[in-house]
């Protein structure tokens, strides 16, 4: 990504033609920073195979570096970028973190800077400031550990003293999973393991959770649900590992998205036979709007006739960070749709309900934020300014509205450089046909 790609509007390419290519994808973010996360608390070195190497995977390297880690570049397939060589280190504090925008290491990191001896200082960007932070200083608190906080926000210390007890700690996880998550991921290496429970509303994108036991199992931690708001990790090993990363699929959704918008067929290659990312989802939703797919030989093919986008009702509460890219079919299709189950995406990146309703509304749309969703209903769009407000996912949905919209102006595209900064490359490779 450029520096003048930050600067500058971009246009979003509009489509001449049905979609006829073959793409491949860097590598998944929730299981990158994941990755990246347990090798630093393995017991030997690791080495990942193809890691996402964006804003908040660099952020996730230079904080476990910042800890203690030894993370460095060694040679790999070179399609995105060199493979890392991780070698854990003695956990040390002492320093300040930079969290930037990422969700991950503002909620991953402190939990391990906890098992650090010495304050760590947490910080980030001023929209990271907003977001919610107080199940980890709370739940940091409830096993012992000293947080200096004046708000239950960035910035604040954690004061580690190289040991966390563990035990039973109960959270109320309703704004978001990585609260959970980041405690598990860490939780072997308590001295008692962890026993969590969640209370409240119900908990958003389950899936991610259970990406974070299967990244501790895969790494012979006794991880496991006791129930649907429960549990527990075993103290014990974490081993090394060398892991081949799957490809993002949560990225892949404005790609399958734009099929849907304009018709064609579209090739995604290495796209895992099982896997415990959200994206796993998109086949399911995007053929509520007609499109068909199939697997063969590790690649996932979608196809859609293109022309009018059927209306729909979807609950996506398990598949919050999709929901951008369905608003954005939803702005092109000729009859409402309504997505629910998604209040907790106030609280990402940006408020991602209403930024969406403000672009949509901005290029001549018609939405409505609710309590826990939006619902798009047709409307005359005539293209025009597209926000992105520092989101990735906000980006990418202009994209798929600027294919049927001539002149959709998005303010920084650069933005995708979070999960994908490869994104405006692969969408221009993609309409152009062949292999992106």
């Amino acid at each position: 990504m450029t520096e003048a790609q930050h600067s500058r509007p971009w246009t979003a390419p509009t489509a001449t033609a049905r979609i006829d290519a073959r793409v491949q994808l860097p590598g998944s973010k929730s299981l990158t920073n994941r990755a990246l996360l347990l090798a630093a608390l393995a017991e030997g070195p690791s080495t990942l195979h193809r890691p996402l190497r964006s804003r908040d995977a660099t952020i996730m390297v230079e904080g476990l570096r910042a800890l203690g880690a030894s993370i460095a570049e060694v040679t790999g397939d070179g399609l995105f970028g060199p493979d890392l060589r991780i070698e854990p280190g003695a956990l040390v504090g002492g320093g300040a973190i930079d969290c930037g925008l990422a969700g991950t290491a503002m909620r991953f990191l402190p939990i391990v800077a906890a098992l650090a001896e010495g304050p760590v200082a947490f910080d980030g960007d001023p929209y990271a400031r907003e977001r919610p932070m107080d199940q980890t200083i709370a739940s940091l608190r409830a096993l012992g550990v000293r947080v200096d906080a004046e708000a239950p926000r960035l910035p604040f210390t954690v004061h580690g003293q190289g040991s966390v007890r563990g035990g039973e700690v109960t959270i109320d996880a309703s704004a978001s999973s990585q609260f959970v998550s980041a405690l598990l991921l860490a939780a072997a290496r308590f001295d008692e393991g962890l026993t969590l429970r969640h209370e409240g509303a119900r908990l958003p994108s389950l899936p991610h959770i259970e990406m974070t036991l299967e990244a501790l199992r895969l790494r012979g931690v006794d991880a496991r649900t006791v129930d649907e708001r429960t549990w527990r990790v075993e103290p014990g090993p974490i081993a090394a590992l060398d892991e081949q990363i799957e490809p993002d699929l949560s990225n892949a959704a404005p790609f399958l998205a734009a099929v849907v918008a304009v018709g064609g067929r579209i090739v995604l290659d290495g796209w895992p036979a099982e896997t415990t990312q959200v994206g796993r989802m998109l086949p399911e939703l995007l053929g509520a709007f007609g499109a068909s797919t199939s697997f063969h030989d590790g690649a996932l093919t979608l196809e859609a006739v293109g022309g009018a986008i059927p209306g729909a009702e979807l609950d996506m509460h398990a598949a919050g960070e999709l929901a951008p890219t369905i608003a954005a079919l939803g702005a092109l299709a000729s009859a409402p749709v309504e997505i629910t189950g998604v209040g907790h995406i106030r609280g990402h990146e940006t408020d991602r309900i209403q930024a969406l309703v403000d672009d949509i509304v901005a290029v001549g749309g018609t939405a409505t934020a609710l309590p826990d969703g939006i619902r798009v209903e047709p409307g005359r769009l005539a293209g025009g300014a597209w926000s992105a407000y520092d989101d990735h996912r906000i980006a990418t949905a202009g994209a798929v509205v600027g294919l049927r919209v001539p002149g959709v102006e998005v303010d920084d595209i650069g933005a995708t450089a979070k999960t994908i900064p490869e994104f405006p490359e692969l969408w221009a490779a993609m309409l152009e046909g062949g292999r992106a």
